[in-house]
């Protein structure tokens, strides 16, 4: 950050504004309601200002400035077009140590007016610390349209009962889950739809049924137990923080721990509660953090211990991210639980990189395989990968990429095949490597795309060139490996590979757009040979 937000309490306190214009009536009118105290400061003061400022609490100067005004001032607003002058202002302000801010004048300020969405108490701010205040606005005016008015009015009431609750619970946990129930439940609804007596009503309810609650536990234990709490097993996505639902930001934001992978990103994992445990129990291939069992029995303990767990994975939890086996766990130990469906990598890397993972006349299938099975076994079954009809994906298959290179050509599929690597896909340091199965292990030893990453391979691999769009500027290139567009027949051209069969002219208005595939499923096939999922 390179300012940190404060919120100033400025009620009743002096603020000294140097300037009578149109700028200086802006600031009036935000510190205004902000309760403070305003002195304008300047020769000419302007009738807005004058009407505005029109109660005995404010003092309008109409003079020259001179330092001596500053005194007892609690911050100093220059809002002047000399330049010369609010420097002046500057340099005595900041010798009175006194925060000064020079209007549109960002190296001369200590604090900035940030674009404010107003929703009494609730308050937001919104910098760019002087680099696009028109950016900030249009932020603020998205926001405006999200945050109901209501939330103001349930802030309110949940200040009147704020001492309430705490005496009747005790612990902090209780009162925030108390909290939340308020805030996500009926109680918030009511004051949403303007029954303000209705949510008064029915919070008090909800406090005494949750005091009366705790108390029989109290009368009837000793030593009260826990209550169970519940787990969440949500897909990160690919990287990037914007491709999270919002029922993973949701669940994220009320998490008392996270347990999160090796593939989630820091800008996903700030989206986390601040305040809530997070703990890495990433897997790489062989190193593991901790191993699954562990895992496991991490997510089970937690929720026996009345948390809210957040079990974080990139990607989707169902497509080789051993969700299955976690949830298992937790059904044995009567776990409440729930999976939240993630962006899986092959969707990200497809679409990030323009290569459609189905196409109608080239690919009617996907397939997704891993490089490795249970126990760091190889996948070998190179037969299965024959059908030139079909894409495939290998997940964790980059360190393995000699060995399926050369058992996928020994097993029949022609070397010129077209594969592309896609490292990091949706962030911005993503980079596309393509070539065929005959010229790729050299292409990825010298490129040296890193991990994460994963492999497509088909024919739609050659649609790469045309319809690729994000981070353009940042791929490798490596066009000798491709056949020029005129002799490629997915741009049109014919076919002069082994084993490739003569494709039809592709329409250039119909057939170069990326057909969407949503892939998200549940993969339950630990015990077959081959981990994978087909869709047709």
């Amino acid at each position: 950050m390179n300012t940190f937000p404060l919120f100033f309490k400025l009620e009743d306190r002096k603020v000294l504004i140097v300037g009578g214009g149109d700028v200086a009536l802006r600031k009036a009118d935000l510190l205004s309601r902000a309760g403070a105290c305003i002195t304008v400061l300047a020769p000419s003061i302007s009738h807005e200002i004058q009407a505005l400022l029109s109660d005995t609490k404010h003092q309008l100067i109409h003079e020259n400035y001179h330092k001596t005004y500053m005194t007892d001032s609690r911050v100093i607003i220059a809002a002047t077009d000399d330049e010369t002058l609010n420097h002046r202002i500057h340099a005595d302000a900041t010798a009175l140590n006194i925060p000064v801010n020079v209007v549109d004048t960002p190296h001369l300020c200590d604090f900035i007016f940030p674009a404010i969405v107003d929703r009494n108490p609730i308050v937001i701010g919104i910098s760019s610390n002087g680099k696009a205040p028109v950016l900030a606005r249009l932020l603020r005016a998205r926001l405006e349209t999200l945050i109901p008015q209501g939330y103001g009015k349930l802030a309110r009431l949940a200040g009147e009962f704020r001492g309430e609750v705490k005496a009747k619970i005790p612990t902090l946990t209780g009162r925030r889950q108390f909290w939340e129930r308020a805030f996500e439940g009926k109680v918030s609804q009511l004051m949403f739809a303007g029954n303000e007596i209705e949510a008064i009503a029915q919070l008090q309810a909800d406090l005494d049924n949750t005091a009366a609650t705790m108390t029989a536990k109290d009368t009837i234990e000793t030593e009260p137990k826990n209550t169970v709490g519940e787990v969440y097993i949500v897909g990160a996505g690919p990287g990037d923080p914007e491709l999270l639902t919002f029922k993973a930001l949701r669940l994220m934001q009320q998490a008392d721990i996270v347990y999160y992978d090796a593939l989630v990103s820091p800008q996903v994992l700030d989206l986390c509660r601040r305040d809530a445990d997070k703990v890495f129990v990433g897997k790489k291939r062989s190193n593991h953090a901790v191993a699954q069992l562990g895992i496991n029995e991490l997510l089970v303990n937690s929720a026996k211990e009345g948390r809210r767990v957040v079990r974080l994975k990139g990607g989707d939890p169902f497509i080789f991210g051993r969700g299955g086996e976690e949830i298992e766990s937790l059904r044995a130990h009567n776990i409440p639980y729930q999976v939240v469906p993630g962006i899986t990598a092959a969707n990200a890397a497809a679409s990030y990189a323009g290569i459609p993972l189905t196409h109608r006349d080239h690919s009617q299938s996907v397939r997704f395989v891993t490089g490795f099975l249970k126990a760091g076994a190889p996948n070998s079954n190179f037969k299965s990968f024959l059908n030139t009809d079909e894409t495939v994906v290998f997940y964790m298959g980059l360190h393995s990429l000699p060995r399926l290179t050369e058992g996928l050509i020994n097993a029949g599929r022609s070397e010129e095949t077209p594969i592309a690597i896609v490292s990091n896909a949706s962030m911005p340091n993503q980079q596309v490597l393509t070539g065929t199965l005959a010229s790729i292990v050299e292409l990825q030893e010298k490129n040296q795309l890193p991990t994460p990453a994963l492999l497509i391979m088909g024919d739609v691999v050659a649609l790469h060139d045309d319809l690729a769009w994000y981070n353009i500027p940042n791929q490798p290139h490596n066009k000798d490996t491709l056949e020029e567009n005129d002799n490629n027949w997915l741009r049109g051209g014919t076919a002069t590979t082994p084993n490739t069969t003569l494709k039809p002219k592709l329409k250039p208005n119909a057939h170069q757009q990326a057909h969407a595939l949503s892939m998200i499923a549940n993969l339950t096939t630990e015990n077959s040979d081959l981990e994978q999922l087909v869709i047709g």
